[in-house]
């Protein structure tokens, strides 16, 4: 199960990895206010249990065939819930979603972000799920005091799939979902009592953490006629690392999805970023957690979308390449796509989407191609950066997500970052993670080594433009963004 931002999908994997069949349905994004995203909790569920449904009963199957099942969720979205009868009490808020701006300033100017940073590897931002849980109960009438008499639940994703797909049994995340909310401590691996104060939130409404592969328990819904093991839970972006098999210190993945994100396995140990990256949990297997550097792009095919909802200048995604090879170059059109903020390396909440260069001569070819290279852009602020943290030369970068079929796309990111791109034939890497992470609990494959096997390149994009036209694009990037910073100083 990926149940991702814009869409919930299954997909049945075979012993080698290879995909059976697809199922896929967008469901409702709401915008209530400028900045606020929200989801309907259970149109998630419901979509999630058809697509399950549907993946396999195309593939011929029922769950008597089905060995087990893996779950990657979109992060830091957050659902509270009644206990007993299983409404949510509010939307689920979502990780684009703004609204706490304000408050993590706030904290900030309390001096609050380097104490956060030092438990949890993040930066202070409304991205994560801490400032959301304390927002719903704060504004919803009487949800502070349902909750600390025991009437309340609350969850990533994950949690809410897995309670619903218990029918209410179990209530838990994994380390890689917990360590996305602002309140898990990443060093001694449990809800931090001091960061649970500090945002107010009860911890008895909060799931037990477990291990990113372990048999968790069984279906009990009528998605299947029969018992299935759950036996997989991962964020989706460290699933995406799993499924890439980026196993060796080093390795990095970038998915390109609603947003870009960007994780480099550091090892068994955490580190900190010094250039505002996150350090996170990548998984834990066989009792070994291992940690990631991520760079958080909050808008990449999002901006795709963008380019067909609002500016309505293509019918389907797939058309943005051909629009933006109609021309040689963006022609001075830069765009920053601060849609929902700016993230990594930059975590300004108050930044919008802004377009600069603008002339008579500017045509949609040029806007789609500035796009493009924006989220190559983006994508190459962030690499720096990691190289930077770790000390360690990127040789290679693993790309998965839906944007990767643009192989203009793909071709500039390789010329922008210098270095050879990595295109699997299966790109449904966080999906396939998932999978990996429940198949290997239940002993559908023996090891990390048979799974290995697996990986298969489609194509590999190695740098090809001169590097002066490189470095003068990436130069009006930086300028650009640096004069959107500056724009939001006094806003």
């Amino acid at each position: 199960m990926d149940q991702g931002t814009t869409s919930s999908r299954a997909i049945v994997f075979d012993k080698r990895g290879h995909i059976v069949s697809v199922a896929q349905k967008e469901f409702n994004q709401r915008f209530p206010q400028p900045g606020w995203v929200e989801h309907d909790a259970l149109e998630i569920w419901s979509t999630q249990a058809g697509v399950t449904a549907e993946a396999t009963t195309k593939a011929g199957l029922n769950g008597k065939h089905i060995a087990a099942i893996g779950i990657a969720n979109q992060r830091e979205t957050v659902v509270v819930w009644d206990r007993k009868s299983g409404i949510p009490i509010y939307n689920a808020i979502v990780w684009q979603d703004k609204r706490t701006a304000e408050y993590c300033a706030e904290l900030k100017r309390q001096g609050k972000a380097e104490e956060i940073r030092a438990k949890t590897g993040l930066v202070l931002d409304p991205y994560f799920s801490a400032t959301k849980i304390k927002w719903i109960l704060d504004h919803v009438a009487g949800a502070r005091e349902r909750a600390l008499a025991g009437d309340l639940l609350c969850g990533t994703i994950d949690t809410w799939l897995i309670w619903n797909l218990t029918r209410g049994e179990l209530h838990i995340t994994d380390v890689t979902n917990a360590s996305r909310t602002l309140i898990y401590n990443i060093n001694t691996l449990s809800w931090d009592a001091e960061l649970l104060a500090l945002f107010d939130i009860p911890k008895n409404i909060l799931p037990l953490v477990r291990s990113s592969s372990a048999v968790y328990g069984e279906t009990k819904t009528t998605i299947f006629a029969s018992k299935v093991p759950l036996a997989g839970i991962a964020g989706d972006q460290q699933a995406a690392l799993f499924g890439q098999r980026c196993t060796e210190s080093g390795m990095v993945k970038n998915t390109y999805g609603t947003g870009c994100f960007m994780l480099m396995n550091v090892g068994t140990k955490p580190v900190i970023s010094k250039r505002n990256l996150l350090t996170t949990i990548a998984w834990q297997v066989d009792g070994a957690t291992h940690y990631a550097l991520e760079g958080s792009i909050f808008i990449a095919g999002a901006l795709v979308q963008w380019l067909r909802d609002g500016l309505g200048i293509i019918d389907r995604p797939a058309e943005v390449e051909d629009l933006a090879a109609r021309v040689a170059d963006s022609g001075g059109v830069v765009f920053v796509p601060a849609f929902a903020g700016l993230g990594a390396p930059y975590w300004n909440s108050r930044a919008k989407g802004t377009l600069f260069g603008l002339t008579r001569n500017a045509t949609a070819a040029h806007i789609a191609r500035a796009s493009l290279e924006a989220i190559a852009y983006q994508t190459t602020d962030v690499l720096q950066a990691m190289e930077a943290d770790s000390g360690v030369p990127i040789k290679e970068l693993r790309v998965d997500g839906g944007a990767t079929v643009d192989a203009l796309l793909m071709q500039f990111q390789a010329d922008v970052l210098d270095t050879q791109v990595i295109r699997p034939k299966v790109i449904e890497t966080t999906a396939l993670g998932a999978a990996y992470l429940a198949g290997l609990a239940i002993g559908y494959w023996k090891g990390g080594d048979e799974i290995a096997g697996f990986y298969a390149i489609d194509q590999t994009f190695s740098p090809t433009q001169d590097r002066e036209n490189i470095a003068r694009g990436l130069k009006a990037w930086r300028r650009a963004v640096q004069a959107l910073e500056n724009w939001t100083l006094n806003a």
